[in-house]
């Protein structure tokens, strides 16, 4: 996928750079192109200690009264590597496919011919044949150069995340700009189910995100992650840390939406148990996973079956061999150093300031180049895990998906799709 050139002044430095400081800049560059020499020349002579001090001192007032876009809450410590938690290579034994074709396979699904589908960050949808052939089915949004490049375009070329075939063959996607869909995987067509526009209990959705379906119902069950910050701004509704996330059932028939659970930190992906008597749900910026149950004496409740986990959980899928299976974005331990988010998580204040001044681009440098995959029994104890250390195949994975003995593994944003032929569990 390549990206066009904007050709924007100071492009390479909007990158980087937040809003404000992006302001000032382009501020001097105009009196520079008015003034040429004597806009430094004059004030390098005569600024001295004092006026320097001064303006550090207004530019830091300034900065620490501007309103910060968050509302951080505190945050434990991780747990330790060891026991089912210790390192391993076991993510290491893989290979790559369609290195710069597949920019951020999110979630996967198959059908009974063997394909394999999945959507990208550029808001395609793509079909993988039995053959590793790769076929491009539909947009969710619109097409342009710019998709996949900056998440600035998202909002119009949509943002495909969970997927799933319904009992009819046609693939249901939540887009997390516009939507629940149902999509012809032969045709490309697409019909709306659900916009975001619409939302539940008088709420719009902010930001689809999980989604499961009934075998034996064809209720659909997704995820909205937050109804104040959208996909783009993800790494704020991490740092925040609030609790404004929903898990919601679709009923295709009646075209009806319910509020299961609500007050959900970053609810995520979802799962049914082979019975479908509860499902599993990843909380992702509280690390934690919760059990809600849909039949039996505890219908209707929700319960923690893990918290303070070893990282940021992503997708939760069950595996070939009834267990399972929960890719973890970004791990919570010490590699090099302590985890950023870690470090920040027990002081809001300093989450507060760093919101403010800090652009979003900038928190990917600070995450560690690690892959790493939980395994659950159906009782959701820990029976072991599998580790990528030094990022070799993979890292930050949001979906751990079998069909037919291999293991895709999904991620948000990398440039290819990293698979398994084996699994050793």
């Amino acid at each position: 996928m390549k990206c066009p050139n904007s050709g924007r002044p100071l492009f390479f430095l909007s990158l980087l750079a937040p809003s404000w400081l992006m302001k000032l800049s382009e501020q001097m560059r105009r009196r520079r192109s008015v003034c040429g020499a004597c806009f430094f020349f004059p004030v390098s002579l005569r600024m001295g200690r004092r006026s320097l001090f001064v303006a550090l001192l207004a530019v830091a007032v300034g900065v620490y009264l501007l309103p910060s876009p968050i509302d951080p809450k505190p945050h434990g410590p991780p747990p330790a590597l060891e026991g089912p938690l210790a390192v391993n290579t076991r993510l290491q034994k893989g290979r790559r496919l369609f290195t710069g074709k597949l920019h951020g396979p999110e979630s996967f699904t198959a059908d009974e011919h063997g394909n394999v589908y999945t959507g990208t960050v550029d808001g395609k949808l793509w079909r993988i044949g039995p053959d590793d052939s790769l076929t491009f089915i539909t947009h969710m949004g619109q097409n342009l150069p710019e998709c996949g490049c900056s998440t600035d375009y998202e909002p119009v070329c949509g943002r495909p995340h969970g997927i799933r075939l319904d009992r009819h063959g046609q693939l249901i996607v939540a887009d997390s700009y516009f939507g629940l869909h149902s999509v012809d995987p032969k045709t490309g067509e697409k019909t709306l189910l659900l916009a975001n526009s619409e939302g539940a209990d008088g709420v719009p959705f902010t930001f689809l995100n999980g989604l499961e379906i009934s075998s034996q119902t064809g209720i659909i069950y997704f995820t909205d992650s937050s109804s104040r910050w959208g996909r783009r701004h993800v790494k704020l509704e991490v740092i925040e840390l609030n609790s404004l996330g929903r898990l919601l059932s679709y009923n295709p028939q009646s075209g009806s939406v319910t509020v299961l659970l609500d007050s959900l930190y970053m609810p995520n992906g979802i799962v049914l148990s082979p019975d479908e008597d509860f499902l599993l749900l990843a909380e992702t910026s509280i690390g934690r996973i919760l059990r809600y149950w849909l039949k039996g004496p505890k219908s209707g409740t929700k319960e923690v079956i893990m918290d303070n986990m070893i990282g940021y959980p992503d997708n939760i899928r069950l595996s070939d061999h009834g267990t399972f299976l929960v890719g973890i974005t970004t791990p919570r331990f010490r590699k090099f150093m302590p985890p950023f988010l870690d470090m920040i998580a027990p002081y809001p204040v300093v989450k507060r300031f760093l919101a403010k001044v800090v652009p979003l681009n900038w928190y990917n440098i600070l995450l560690p180049r690690y892959a790493l995959v939980l395994e659950l029994g159906l009782d959701g104890e820990l029976m072991g895990t599998l580790h990528d250390p030094e990022g070799r195949l993979t890292w930050a994975i949001s979906d751990v998906f079998q069909h037919r003995g291999r293991t895709y593994l999904g991620s948000t944003d990398l440039p290819f799709l990293p698979i398994l032929e084996g699994w050793d569990s």
